[in-house]
């Protein structure tokens, strides 16, 4: 059966912009665009020695408005238009959340390496493992 609503997870690197266009081509539903913001913390940045600051955070939202910016170009440029949003948190986890709380019943997103002395994870990418994983919906990774 066709999906009737597709999230594609954004983090704006090349495979998630193919996972875009994937997206827009293959499927005749609205799609729905969600880039997470990973929040800076001192644990998270540097080994911890650069304090988050409100610059650090304003350009890291910079950076997620461009990226759906971009997305809903290369939508328009297909003659369709997508859904957009901006969350703040784990990817994983706002990922699942966003289709648990939406009536998302695919998602397309990309794939990427992650450690090297685990298989799953070099394969597909930690966030995408953990999709895969745990979504409640069918899952395309494009690697």
């Amino acid at each position: 059966m066709a999906p009737s609503n597709v999230l594609v997870p954004l983090d704006g690197s090349p495979l998630s912009d193919d996972a875009l266009v994937h997206a827009l081509e293959t499927f005749d539903c609205p799609v729905a665009v969600l880039n997470v913001v990973t929040p800076l913390d001192a644990s998270m940045s540097e080994g911890g020695i650069l304090d988050p600051g409100e610059e650090r955070r304003d350009e890291a939202r910079a950076r997620a408005d461009e990226v759906v910016a971009r997305a809903e170009h290369r939508a328009a440029e297909t003659g369709r238009s997508v859904d957009v949003t901006v969350e703040t948190g784990d990817p994983a986890e706002t990922i699942l959340d966003y289709v648990d709380a939406n009536d998302v019943d695919h998602v397309v997103m990309g794939g990427h390496g992650g450690e090297r002395n685990a298989l799953a994870r070099r394969l597909l990418g930690t966030v995408a493992t953990v999709v895969v994983g745990e979504a409640p919906v069918t899952v395309t990774v494009v690697r």
